[in-house]
């Protein structure tokens, strides 16, 4: 019998009936179907200004798109990385996450559009979500942002990237990021979790073949143990920026990110790990059909307008 809510597991149902097989298919094509994909026909979340633009980076340019909630100077901005198990993902496919993002923390919001493996397997995701940070820090204020007022956030793979880009700003001189939000985040990849075993199957959306198919195609030559792969096994966490965890119930991944929590909470950095039973990976932007998932968006969104306007 499923652990989720009735609800989520109406939702869980139907996008395990639509989601394609990604490990049966080339990853071009598997982006292709998700980019595509049908979807809810949602009102448009406004904001002031949406600006496409790239920036260099160690690869070649990095897309991103800059999300602005209202017209002020100097507001604080967040460095986004979308999911998708540093596979699929781009900037349409979280458009509209990124915008209530922005409005919800009242910040300028720069979603980055790394690259992606297998064409480009670690360290390049990595490599981009540095430079990403590195460049918001420095153009900031070009973009009506504080660059006192920087901090990271993102979902799945995502919130991985988020969490290694955190450990490695705080060796540089730049201002210290503010906050980090990770949105069930990976943090050892392969690890063999009770939550892995429960959870990474047929009625929780996210299978562990498809979970073997992105860490195959993203690990390339590198190993799952690398801090820069899997921040759990980061020999040092202190000195990071206060954390906010979002941990579904039902997710393979949640153990390994409660277990990233405890060593962040060890290490003395304020961390909150907010757990919401019943769901599932994958939940945190469905607050138009999940309760759950409108209560979880607007605590986090909360927590980072209180940790960036104080």
């Amino acid at each position: 019998m499923t652990k989720l809510t009735p609800a989520a597991a109406a939702v869980v149902e139907a996008m395990e009936a639509n989601f394609p097989a990604l490990e049966t298919l080339p990853a071009a094509e598997g982006r292709r179907l998700v980019a595509t994909a049908p979807r809810p026909p949602l009102p448009i979340i406004e904001v002031a200004d949406v600006n496409d633009r790239k920036i260099p980076g160690p690869g070649g340019d990095i897309p991103v798109r800059i999300f602005r909630p209202r017209e002020a100077e100097a507001l604080p901005v967040i460095v986004y990385f979308h999911g998708g198990g540093f596979v699929i993902g781009d900037l349409d496919t979280y458009d509209r996450g990124c915008r209530a993002l922005a409005v919800g923390a009242d910040a300028i919001v720069v979603s980055v559009d790394y690259r992606l493996a297998p064409e480009h397997p670690f360290p390049a995701a990595v490599e981009d979500a540095d430079a990403a940070r590195r460049w918001v820090s420095t153009h900031a204020s070009e973009l009506g942002g504080d660059p006192d007022r920087v901090a990271v956030a993102g979902d799945s793979a995502g919130g991985t990237l988020a969490a290694v880009t955190a450990v490695h700003a705080r060796n540089e001189p730049q201002p210290a990021l503010r906050a980090q939000l990770l949105i069930y985040p990976g943090t050892h990849l392969g690890s063999a979790t009770k939550s892995r075993t429960e959870f990474a199957g047929p009625g929780y959306f996210l299978f562990e073949s498809t979970m073997q198919f992105f860490e195959d195609c993203y690990l390339g030559a590198a190993r799952a143990d690398n801090p820069d792969v899997s921040p759990l096994l980061a020999s040092d966490l202190s000195g990071l920026p206060p954390a906010r965890l979002v941990l579904p119930e039902c997710d393979p991944l949640h153990d390994e990110g409660m277990a990233y929590a405890e060593r962040l909470t060890a290490a003395g950095v304020p961390t909150v790990a907010a757990e919401y039973t019943g769901m599932f990976h994958g939940f945190f932007n469905l607050g138009h059909v999940l309760p759950e998932a409108a209560d979880a968006s607007t605590a986090a969104y909360l927590w980072l307008r209180q940790r960036l306007h104080d």
